[in-house]
């Protein structure tokens, strides 16, 4: 397949700027998530309101209240990872809870005949994405290494032995000082370039082990007005707030078992974590032409945020009889301190259009049967850009410019649809839904998307409602353990699922 641009890591002192084209796409590509209600109905929100999920997606929904509502939406997902990593076959699971649409809505009408018959204000928390996962695959390979993105690094950069040997300390130092990697001696022992002694040509068993942990939770403030309940408008401001952490463990081993190539095994281990919180706007209408059908429109803007990242990282290296065991932390080189960096992100901007039909539309909700809505949701992933905290540093400025020209080349804009209903008995509801998410990847090469299938059942009766509902997301996605420039790049393809439960419990005042 093509060659991928290697976003080089960058180091200076203690400090690193490390981010990807990765770390932007955990912010942009996701399923919906909400109450049990919206998560049963395929995440559709776009045009139907009347669900603390709209503030969320479109909050001109919330026009539609003309209750107070309290709501908590407590959930849990079960993760079944598989992965092919060069025709070797990998399986593994992770469970964890998570949480829905939560929070309060308050709700007031108009005594006097003004076109603005009613209002509703909400204050909301979501789980927009869930970073609770495992993933693990191994391999034979006998094309690349783990320790050839050092080497590129090192001859890239024209290091010579001192910087090989500190200025590199959460990566290639670690390499140079374990002699994964070592130099080449020219005439008269001048340093000509450097080597990995990996052998490549016999090959090496590779293991790539990640456990990642965190959320990407949302506060939304929200108003929505109602005009003579044919027109709702809407805003909220939101607040993203990142958490993420990573704990990963790669190791590569000789195929052979050759006591006598200078090579057994290197392992490597990282602790990363990332902090961020922003600010971001999302805007909406519904439009009522007729009695049945609800028309809606949502426009979420870039959401700006500030991010603190910090690493730590550690080598140990067997080469036999060159240079026996010999291990080094980063830790041991920056004095017992992680590395640390400071940066902002922008993410993408999404516009949704929607469509609504309600079977017997009459104010007096209870008396209403069923309903069918559909979402298009558009996504320019390619939109993601990282920039400096500090515009004076002309390496970090020249860095995050490189990453946002890879990003526009790696990624693309894309669609997601989803759709999903309800039949209503009474004080008792059955709901169905579903979605598909378009790839976020350029490459045709990248087999990516998302297809959700979902379902559920609500209760409604006497000022307290309760919804249950599952929803099952089969997944296609790729997981590089690492990236090169002067090679063609190898991947794990990633299938499997993640199934959702979620329990949403409001009461009505």
């Amino acid at each position: 397949m093509k060659k991928y641009l290697l976003i080089l890591f960058l180091f200076s002192g203690g400090s690193l700027f490390a981010q990807t084209p990765d770390d932007a796409l955990r912010t942009a590509w996701f399923t919906q998530n909400g109450t049990g209600r919206n998560t049963a109905t395929g995440g559709v929100m776009g045009s139907l309101g009347g669900d603390i999920t709209a503030n969320h997606v479109n909050p001109a929904g919330l026009g539609l209240f003309k209750t107070n509502e309290l709501v908590l939406s407590p959930g849990f997902n079960l993760n079944n990872n598989k992965l092919d990593y060069r025709g070797s076959k990998n399986a593994v699971q992770k469970n964890n809870f998570n949480y829905g649409a939560s929070g309060l809505i308050l709700s007031s009408s108009s005594n006097t005949k003004r076109k603005w018959t009613s209002s509703a204000f909400a204050v909301s928390v979501n789980q927009v994405a869930n970073y609770n996962n495992h993933i693990q695959f191994t391999g034979y390979n006998n094309v690349s290494s783990f320790s050839e993105k050092y080497l590129e690094e090192l001859t890239k950069d024209r290091a010579d032995t001192n910087a090989a040997l500190s200025n590199y300390i959460f990566g290639s130092s670690l390499a140079f000082r374990t002699y994964l990697i070592d130099t080449i001696s020219g005439p008269g022992g001048a340093v000509t370039g450097y080597q990995s002694l990996v052998p490549l040509s016999t090959g090496v068993n590779q293991s790539y082990d990640a456990i990642t942990t965190g959320g990407y939770h949302e506060i939304a403030v929200g108003l929505a007005g109602n005009m003579d309940d044919k027109m709702y408008l809407g805003g909220s401001l939101v607040i993203p707030v990142i958490s993420y952490n990573r704990e990963l463990l790669y190791s590569e081993k000789d195929a052979t078992n050759n006591p006598n190539n200078n090579f057994s095994s290197f392992e490597y281990k990282e602790s990363f974590s990332s902090r961020g919180i922003g600010v971001g706007l999302k805007l909406g209408m519904i439009y009522k032409p007729t009695d049945y059908w609800r028309i809606g429109f949502a426009f979420h803007t870039p959401q700006m945020m500030g991010y603190k990242d910090e690493i730590r990282s550690s080598m140990i290296t067997n080469t036999e009889s060159y240079a026996k065991t010999v291990s080094e932390t980063s830790d041991n080189l920056n004095s017992g301190n992680p590395g640390k960096s400071e940066y902002n992100l922008i993410t993408p901007y999404r516009a949704i259009v929607s469509a609504s039909y309600v079977f017997r539309e009459v104010k007096d909700t209870r008396r209403q049967k069923a309903f069918i809505s559909a979402d298009l949701e558009y996504v320019n992933y390619r939109g993601s850009r990282f920039s400096a905290v500090d515009k004076s540093d002309q390496a970090l400025v020249s860095y995050y410019s490189l990453i946002n020209n890879t990003i526009k080349d790696y990624y693309k804009g894309n669609f997601n649809f989803r759709i999903g209903g309800e039949l209503k008995f009474n004080v008792w509801m059955v709901r169905l839904g579903g979605g598909f998410y378009g790839s976020p990847y350029a490459d045709a090469n990248l087999k990516a998307n998302k297809i959700v299938a979902s379902g559920g059942l609500g209760y409604r009766n006497r000022g307290v409602f309760i919804d249950l509902s599952y929803a099952h997301a089969f997944q296609k996605d790729v997981q590089f353990a690492y990236r090169l420039n002067d090679k063609a790049n190898t991947f794990a393809a990633q299938t499997g699922a993640r199934g959702t439960v979620m329990l949403t419990v409001g009461f009505k005042f």
